[in-house]
């Protein structure tokens, strides 16, 4: 099956592009859901992400502190490190159990970090969602009630728009209104359908 890679910085739209090819019944696998699920109170990784930064990382409900941890790797380069070393296996791992109980044309797989981290190895095609600097921290702003400066430090620890687009096979462009992304979808949706015909 070809698996196609989503990713773009913080607020380029990559939800709302998943959220389309969804609508044409292609099955979306997402890093995010993968990293809760490997990371609930019962699974080892909790008791190390606990072990490490302590109880101020978990709520009253007993599970993660998303916001807060968030909030420290993002200030901490090395503390994303460790948080990377641990996770991204584990969400790798997740993902591909995901993809290997499908049975469709193709799939896609929403990555943020996908060109940040060490390659998946079951990705056969890169999908870019690229948007306007000023455009991601607007959106961000207004989505997660978060400060200019707080989005700027993450974007600052992401991939460039440049080094993004020199890797990605496939770019969505997303400057402009959400019905403008529809044709983009349409057109990718019918040449991965004629790649996995190939693959």
């Amino acid at each position: 099956m070809l698996v196609v890679g989503l990713t773009g910085g913080i607020g380029s739209g990559k939800s709302s592009v998943a959220r389309l090819f969804a609508e044409r019944g292609v099955p979306i696998i997402d890093a995010d859901v993968a990293a809760r699920e490997v990371t609930t109170p019962e699974k080892p990784a909790f008791a190390s992400i606990v072990k490490h930064f302590g109880n101020d990382v978990v709520l009253p409900n007993g599970t993660l502190d998303r916001a807060k941890l968030r909030h420290i790797i993002f200030n901490d380069s090395k503390q994303r490190l460790w948080l990377e070393k641990l996770l991204h296996p584990l969400i790798r791992d997740e993902m591909k159990k995901q993809i290997d109980s499908l049975s469709a044309p193709y799939a896609v797989a929403v990555i943020p970090l996908l060109l940040e981290v060490e390659f998946y190895s079951f990705i056969n095609r890169i999908l870019v969602v690229d948007a306007p600097e000023s455009a991601q921290i607007e959106r961000v702003m207004m989505r997660d009630k978060t400060s200019r400066a707080d989005i700027e430090e993450i974007l600052k620890s992401q991939a460039s728009r440049k080094d993004r687009k020199a890797k990605a096979h496939d770019i969505i462009l997303n400057d402009g209104v959400p019905d403008d992304l529809i044709p983009q979808v349409d057109k990718l949706h019918q040449l991965y359908l004629q790649m996995s015909k190939t693959k």
